[in-house]
Protein backbone atom coordinates (compact mmCIF):
# COMPACT_ATOMS: atom_id res chain seq x y z
CA UNK A 1 0.00 0.00 0.00
CA UNK A 2 1.18 3.45 -0.82
CA UNK A 3 2.14 5.80 1.66
CA UNK A 4 0.39 9.25 0.72
CA UNK A 5 2.12 12.56 1.12
CA UNK A 6 -0.09 15.14 2.08
CA UNK A 7 1.18 19.50 2.43
CA UNK A 8 -0.46 21.36 4.52
CA UNK A 9 0.16 24.97 2.82
CA UNK A 10 -1.52 27.75 5.61
CA UNK A 11 -1.03 30.88 7.37
CA UNK A 12 -2.07 32.04 10.49
CA UNK A 13 -2.27 35.33 12.52
CA UNK A 14 -2.18 34.45 16.14
CA UNK A 15 -1.87 30.80 16.12
CA UNK A 16 -5.62 29.45 15.89
CA UNK A 17 -5.51 28.63 12.22
CA UNK A 18 -2.07 26.72 12.77
CA UNK A 19 -4.16 24.78 15.86
CA UNK A 20 -6.28 23.58 12.99
CA UNK A 21 -3.12 22.99 10.51
CA UNK A 22 -1.78 20.89 13.60
CA UNK A 23 -4.49 19.09 14.18
CA UNK A 24 -5.23 18.07 10.11
CA UNK A 25 -1.60 17.01 10.69
CA UNK A 26 -2.20 14.77 13.18
CA UNK A 27 -5.10 12.80 12.03
CA UNK A 28 -3.68 12.89 8.38
CA UNK A 29 -0.13 10.88 10.39
CA UNK A 30 -2.24 8.89 12.31
CA UNK A 31 -4.00 7.68 9.50
CA UNK A 32 -0.71 6.53 7.85
CA UNK A 33 0.36 9.73 5.47
CA UNK A 34 3.52 11.86 5.81
CA UNK A 35 2.45 14.98 5.68
CA UNK A 36 4.58 18.29 5.50
CA UNK A 37 4.03 21.77 7.08
CA UNK A 38 4.26 24.57 5.17
CA UNK A 39 3.31 27.79 7.17
CA UNK A 40 3.45 31.24 5.48
CA UNK A 41 4.69 33.45 7.39
CA UNK A 42 3.01 36.77 4.96
CA UNK A 43 2.64 37.74 1.58
CA UNK A 44 6.11 39.15 1.21
CA UNK A 45 7.41 35.55 1.65
CA UNK A 46 10.20 33.84 -0.93
CA UNK A 47 6.86 31.30 -2.04
CA UNK A 48 9.73 28.83 -4.39
CA UNK A 49 10.24 26.35 -1.53
CA UNK A 50 6.69 26.18 -0.67
CA UNK A 51 5.58 25.66 -3.79
CA UNK A 52 8.47 23.10 -4.79
CA UNK A 53 7.30 21.41 -1.91
CA UNK A 54 3.53 21.39 -2.20
CA UNK A 55 4.14 19.76 -5.87
CA UNK A 56 5.70 17.16 -4.78
CA UNK A 57 2.66 15.84 -2.78
CA UNK A 58 -0.16 13.82 -3.74
CA UNK A 59 -2.57 16.61 -1.53
CA UNK A 60 -2.34 19.99 -0.92
CA UNK A 61 -4.19 21.29 1.86
CA UNK A 62 -5.11 24.92 2.38
CA UNK A 63 -5.74 26.73 5.55
CA UNK A 64 -6.02 30.60 6.09
CA UNK A 65 -7.75 32.44 8.84
CA UNK A 66 -11.27 34.35 7.39
CA UNK A 67 -10.38 38.10 7.92
CA UNK A 68 -12.63 40.51 6.33
CA UNK A 69 -14.65 37.30 4.97
CA UNK A 70 -11.87 36.41 2.62
CA UNK A 71 -8.50 34.54 2.65
CA UNK A 72 -5.81 36.73 4.17
CA UNK A 73 -3.57 38.51 2.16
CA UNK A 74 -0.64 36.17 2.81
CA UNK A 75 -2.15 33.01 1.34
CA UNK A 76 -3.55 35.12 -1.77
CA UNK A 77 -0.46 35.70 -2.51
CA UNK A 78 1.08 32.16 -2.65
CA UNK A 79 -1.81 31.97 -4.40
CA UNK A 80 -0.99 34.45 -7.05
CA UNK A 81 2.48 33.03 -7.07
CA UNK A 82 1.06 29.45 -7.76
CA UNK A 83 0.28 30.81 -11.14
CA UNK A 84 3.61 29.49 -12.30
CA UNK A 85 2.40 26.15 -11.11
CA UNK A 86 -1.10 26.26 -12.91
CA UNK A 87 0.64 26.96 -16.21
CA UNK A 88 2.46 23.99 -16.50
CA UNK A 89 -0.45 22.16 -14.77
CA UNK A 90 1.61 20.84 -12.36
CA UNK A 91 -1.17 20.26 -9.83
CA UNK A 92 -3.50 19.44 -12.23
CA UNK A 93 -5.47 15.88 -10.90
CA UNK A 94 -3.82 16.16 -6.99
CA UNK A 95 -6.65 16.16 -4.18
CA UNK A 96 -6.80 19.75 -2.60
CA UNK A 97 -9.19 20.21 0.30
CA UNK A 98 -9.53 23.54 2.63
CA UNK A 99 -9.80 24.69 6.00
CA UNK A 100 -10.40 28.50 7.91
CA UNK A 101 -10.83 29.45 11.55
CA UNK A 102 -12.95 32.94 13.03
CA UNK A 103 -13.52 34.69 15.42
CA UNK A 104 -17.32 34.41 14.95
CA UNK A 105 -19.39 31.21 14.52
CA UNK A 106 -20.10 32.21 10.48
CA UNK A 107 -18.04 35.19 9.44
CA UNK A 108 -18.26 34.36 5.98
CA UNK A 109 -16.05 31.11 6.39
CA UNK A 110 -18.33 29.72 3.30
CA UNK A 111 -16.19 32.55 1.10
CA UNK A 112 -13.08 31.84 2.07
CA UNK A 113 -13.66 28.04 1.87
CA UNK A 114 -15.19 28.99 -2.02
CA UNK A 115 -12.29 31.21 -2.65
CA UNK A 116 -9.51 28.06 -1.69
CA UNK A 117 -12.15 25.45 -3.93
CA UNK A 118 -11.81 27.93 -6.70
CA UNK A 119 -8.05 28.32 -6.66
CA UNK A 120 -7.69 24.13 -6.89
CA UNK A 121 -10.54 24.21 -9.71
CA UNK A 122 -8.43 26.60 -11.67
CA UNK A 123 -5.53 24.05 -10.93
CA UNK A 124 -7.62 21.11 -12.19
CA UNK A 125 -7.59 19.48 -8.65
CA UNK A 126 -9.73 17.25 -6.98
CA UNK A 127 -11.88 18.45 -4.42
CA UNK A 128 -12.18 16.88 -0.58
CA UNK A 129 -15.15 17.91 1.77
CA UNK A 130 -15.59 16.97 5.43
CA UNK A 131 -17.84 14.12 4.69
CA UNK A 132 -19.35 15.30 8.25
CA UNK A 133 -22.73 15.31 8.87
CA UNK A 134 -23.78 18.13 10.73
CA UNK A 135 -23.00 18.41 14.79
CA UNK A 136 -26.69 18.90 15.23
CA UNK A 137 -27.58 15.70 13.29
CA UNK A 138 -28.70 12.49 13.85
CA UNK A 139 -30.76 13.47 16.83
CA UNK A 140 -28.24 15.30 18.74
CA UNK A 141 -29.67 19.07 19.08
CA UNK A 142 -26.23 20.41 20.22
CA UNK A 143 -23.69 22.91 18.46
CA UNK A 144 -21.53 22.48 21.79
CA UNK A 145 -17.83 22.99 21.50
CA UNK A 146 -17.32 19.41 22.35
CA UNK A 147 -19.63 18.65 19.01
CA UNK A 148 -17.68 17.22 15.89
CA UNK A 149 -18.34 19.19 13.08
CA UNK A 150 -20.60 21.69 15.37
CA UNK A 151 -20.22 24.23 12.82
CA UNK A 152 -22.42 22.17 10.29
CA UNK A 153 -19.87 22.73 6.85
CA UNK A 154 -18.95 19.85 4.40
CA UNK A 155 -17.03 22.13 1.73
CA UNK A 156 -14.35 21.91 4.08
CA UNK A 157 -13.15 22.46 7.58
CA UNK A 158 -14.55 25.49 9.74
CA UNK A 159 -13.32 25.85 13.33
CA UNK A 160 -14.01 28.93 15.59
CA UNK A 161 -11.95 30.56 17.77
CA UNK A 162 -12.58 32.47 21.00
CA UNK A 163 -10.73 36.05 22.01
CA UNK A 164 -8.10 33.49 23.86
CA UNK A 165 -5.22 32.04 23.62
CA UNK A 166 -4.79 29.13 21.00
CA UNK A 167 -3.81 26.75 23.87
CA UNK A 168 -7.77 26.85 24.55
CA UNK A 169 -9.34 27.76 21.47
CA UNK A 170 -10.91 26.37 18.99
CA UNK A 171 -12.68 23.78 21.17
CA UNK A 172 -11.79 20.17 21.53
CA UNK A 173 -14.82 19.54 18.56
CA UNK A 174 -13.49 21.88 16.47
CA UNK A 175 -10.22 20.04 17.13
CA UNK A 176 -11.56 16.65 16.24
CA UNK A 177 -13.31 17.75 13.31
CA UNK A 178 -9.70 18.90 11.90
CA UNK A 179 -8.08 15.37 13.05
CA UNK A 180 -10.96 13.49 11.46
CA UNK A 181 -10.90 15.54 8.10
CA UNK A 182 -7.03 14.72 8.07
CA UNK A 183 -7.90 11.08 7.95
CA UNK A 184 -10.47 11.19 5.68
CA UNK A 185 -8.06 13.43 3.45
CA UNK A 186 -5.30 10.31 3.48
CA UNK A 187 -8.31 7.59 2.58
CA UNK A 188 -9.12 9.72 -0.22
CA UNK A 189 -5.96 10.04 -1.26
CA UNK A 190 -4.71 5.96 -1.12
CA UNK A 191 -8.45 5.74 -3.44
CA UNK A 192 -6.53 7.60 -5.96
CA UNK A 193 -3.04 6.28 -5.71
CA UNK A 194 -4.74 3.33 -6.05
Amino acid sequence: MSTPKIAIVYHSGFGHTAVAAEEVAAGARDAGAVVELLRIQGPGDDFAPLLEKASAADAIVFGSPTYMGDVSAALKAFFEASSKVWATRGWQDKLAAGFTNSLSMGGDKSNTLGSIFTLAMQHGMIWVGTGLPPGNANGNSTSAPEAVNRLSYSTGLATQSDNASPEVTPPAGDRETARLFGARIVETARKLIR
